[in-house]
């Protein structure tokens, strides 16, 4: 299915909700082994892997109690963060922390971006209120935003 698209029913937009945890889990799983792997980060690069894992996190949360009010099961977390590690590894130099973190907020931000655009697009009554989750993803997306523009100034301090 592509964003391109209108959503059609309640299961098209549990698939998209849960494509938008697991991006969530593998942005998270990416921070966590930048900042355990990695030595030598500064503490602006530390901060900043860190508060995007917490961010992540909260909006998995945000995601699967969406997809929960429409009565269907996400990713677990634990079941995602080692294939992440396994197909993953955060042994770049600083430069690339920053770029990888650059390019996952990004993406995300274009995901739900995306997913909002699909979802004002379309007639559908979804089993969830319309209203809140059009409010939460462009919280969400918002957040993103903020991501990209803190990633891009510490870039640009360093």
């Amino acid at each position: 299915m592509s964003l391109g698209q209108r959503v059609a029913s309640d299961g098209q937009l549990v698939r998209l909700l849960q494509i938008g945890v697991v991006l969530e889990e593998v942005v998270e799983a990416r921070a966590y082994e930048h900042s355990d792997t990695l030595s030598g980060l500064d503490a602006s690069t530390e901060t900043l892997l860190e508060e995007a894992a917490e961010e992540s996190a909260g909006h998995r949360e945000r995601l699967t109690a969406l997809i929960d009010d429409l009565e269907a099961n996400s990713v677990p977390f634990d079941r995602i963060q080692p294939l992440v590690a396994e197909h993953y590894e955060a042994d770049e130099g600083f430069d690339d922390v920053l770029y990888d973190q650059l390019c996952n907020e990004e993406t995300a931000y274009k995901f739900y971006d995306d997913l909002i655009d699909a979802i004002e697009s379309s007639e559908v009554e979804f089993s969830v209120d319309r209203e809140r989750l059009l409010d939460v993803l462009s919280e969400i997306r918002e957040e993103e935003a903020e991501g990209v523009e803190d990633v891009t100034q510490l870039m640009e301090t360093e």
